[in-house]
């Protein structure tokens, strides 16, 4: 299979002469930009925008391969590995490295965190949106018991150990490093999980306090978020061994960043 993919943006002349002497330089998440997998994978949906780029993407990435939630466990210590340091994974929220045999439920360990939170939308651990690769990532558990099922949003006041995440009563702002990756795996879920398969229909919506609810808010800071904080190259690395080895899908964010603002 193609590798993690590679994007270009088209340049100016101008900007053609400049660049001749400079190394390249990533596109920014608003830039048009290409994958190794237009041409295949997301055929049907380039040149689309709006609820069109949205219907086409559901269609592609609910082909699928599903894990139970026992199964997360050893897929996260794959997906999350650390890259300097392969006995360990790294930490969603506080960036921690920690070592893959401390998963469980005390503290000092990691667990299986919910980007979309499982209560909105009462999907809970169930095989499909509740064992989702795209959204699961390890957390610390005291930060992960912090975060709970608040929506995002910014402000409030510092969580310990979270790495400078912030929390208030109804909200929950990432530290910087992992703020556009939070904004991507959500608009994944929005994308992925329509009300088809007997699943709750998930949008992001303007609110926080969503509860139980199947949304998750707020869609204009997560806009802003995944525009400020565009994909690292763990987080394509994450998307490519999902895609290779576990789900057989791709979130479309991380590849193509531009489409969050093409569809909202």
């Amino acid at each position: 299979m193609p590798g993690i993919p590679i994007r270009t943006a088209a340049l100016t002349a101008a900007a053609l002469m400049t660049a001749v002497a400079l190394p390249l330089v990533t596109a920014g998440p608003t830039s048009a930009t290409t994958t190794d997998y237009d041409a295949t994978y997301y055929k049907n949906a380039i040149g689309k925008t709006g609820a069109s780029l949205k219907s086409s993407l559901h269609t592609i990435i609910s082909s699928q391969s599903k894990i139970s939630y026992s199964a997360v466990w050893d897929a996260l210590k794959v997906t999350d590995q650390d890259p300097n340091n392969s006995n360990n994974v790294i930490l969603l929220y506080s960036g921690v490295s920690r070592a893959k045999s401390l998963n469980g439920g005390a503290t000092g360990d990691w667990n299986r965190e919910h980007t979309w939170a499982k209560s909105h939308g009462d999907f809970g651990e169930v095989t499909g949106p509740g064992t989702d690769l795209h959204h699961l990532r390890p957390a610390d558990v005291q930060v992960n018991s912090v975060r709970g099922n608040k929506d995002f949003d910014n402000g409030g006041s510092a969580v310990s150990g979270g790495g400078g995440s912030l929390t208030d009563s109804d909200s929950f702002e990432p530290r910087d490093a992992d703020k556009g990756d939070v904004a991507r795996m959500i608009l994944y879920m929005a994308v992925r999980y329509d009300g088809g398969d007997g699943f709750a229909d998930l949008e992001p919506n303007e609110k926080v306090n969503n509860g139980s609810a199947a949304f998750m808010g707020k869609l204009s800071v997560l806009k802003q978020w995944s525009d400020e904080d565009p994909p690292s190259a763990f987080e394509e690395k994450r998307n490519q061994v999902i895609y290779d080895t576990y789900q057989h899908n791709r979130n479309p964010f991380i590849d193509h960043p531009e489409w969050v603002d093409a569809i909202w």
